[in-house]
């Protein structure tokens, strides 16, 4: 046998028959007090969820939520190999598989290859005569701090009226 039960507005417990009262708002929306308390502070419009014994303050603090629901499970991500403009799919795979060391050892001799022609390719240009590494070349301007800009523009504006 099934007991029909309504929940109380305030406080959420359950009401059993002949128990607590119905209270009419001016709404005309019936509602279901559970004890004179409830009623008393319905009247004085407490907020359900600032009342700690009532459910809503429960649910607000997450009380009591360990019992009733398990954690929730995430999926994993799976992975996608995909190639790259340069490299094939296995390519990729081969240069994962790979030790370490290996890696850094092509890693190495490569660099070695790149600085040797970088020395031949540098040894034959002696074109520039006089120039240190630091001198700029034709077309380029060197930075010069707005001050002393300025001061030259001055001092060659008062050249011509002297």
């Amino acid at each position: 046998m099934v007991i029909s039960t309504e929940l109380c507005a305030l406080s959420e417990y359950r009401i059993y028959p002949g128990n607590g009262s119905l209270f009419i708002r001016r709404d005309g929306k019936p509602i279901f007090l559970g004890s004179s308390k409830a009623y008393s502070l319905t009247l004085q419009r407490k907020k359900p969820a600032k009342l700690v014994w009532t459910q809503a303050w429960r649910r607000l603090h997450k009380k009591g939520l360990a019992e009733t629901t398990t954690k929730k499970r995430t999926r994993r991500v799976t992975k996608v190999g995909r190639a790259v403009v340069g490299l094939s799919l296995d390519d990729i795979k081969k240069k994962a598989g790979q030790k370490s060391e290996l890696r850094s050892k092509e890693k190495a001799a490569a660099l070695k290859e790149v600085k040797a022609r970088k020395g031949a390719s540098g040894g034959r240009k002696t074109g520039a005569v006089g120039r240190s590494a630091s001198s700029v070349g034709a077309g380029q301007h060197t930075k010069m701090p707005k001050t002393v800009q300025r001061n030259n523009r001055a001092a060659n504006k008062n050249i011509g009226k002297r």
